[in-house]
């Protein structure tokens, strides 16, 4: 009978044991992004803080750079100065920014973009439908897109001065070059 308990008793452990480590590792290190370079970039409309409506195929014979952002993470707070810097220089040569904040009240995302002059097309995903169809995460995340809609590369985490530089340089459209 002691045997039999300790059978069933091993076993039910072991079931909670695999289904924890199934968890973890479902949730912390399988990668669920659902971006990739190569692949077609997912259309979308939203709505920026003007009023305005951004389709993402609107944008084709254009680079896009799409950032995924909060105004809670530090290291996006950081490249959007640089962001900044860079949009016009690029934008006159093909290249457009949109930065997709994911999923934060209108008034502290009208807040952040007044206290930075931000100046490139800012939308609110609000619900997380685009977020959740690109499998964006974490934050920050950037992808970007040739002229012809293709993901070129998706970069996770903050980026330098150099980096968003490098970025919009690589996906400037040909007759740009």
């Amino acid at each position: 009978m002691k045997r039999k308990r300790l059978i069933m008793r091993t076993s039910i452990l072991a079931v909670i044991a695999i289904a924890l480590a199934y968890t973890f590792y479902s949730n912390y290190i399988a990668d669920h992004s659902v971006a990739r370079a190569g692949n077609d970039a997912v259309n979308f409309a939203l709505t920026d803080l003007e009023g305005e409506r951004i389709e993402l195929d609107e944008y084709r014979g254009k680079g896009v750079f799409l950032n995924f952002w909060g105004t809670y993470c530090p290291p996006c707070v950081k490249e959007m100065p640089i962001m900044e810097e860079l949009y016009e220089e690029y934008k006159e040569q093909g290249v457009e920014i949109i930065a997709v904040n994911v999923n934060e009240p209108e008034l502290t995302v009208n807040q952040f973009v007044n206290r930075l002059n931000l100046t490139f097309p800012i939308a609110i995903d609000k619900g997380m439908r685009v977020s959740d169809a690109y499998g964006i995460s974490p934050l920050p995340t950037t992808i970007l897109i040739d002229e012809h809609g293709e993901i070129v590369k998706v970069h996770t985490g903050g980026m330098t001065d150099s980096q968003v530089r490098e970025f919009l340089e690589l996906i400037k459209p040909s007759s740009s070059n």
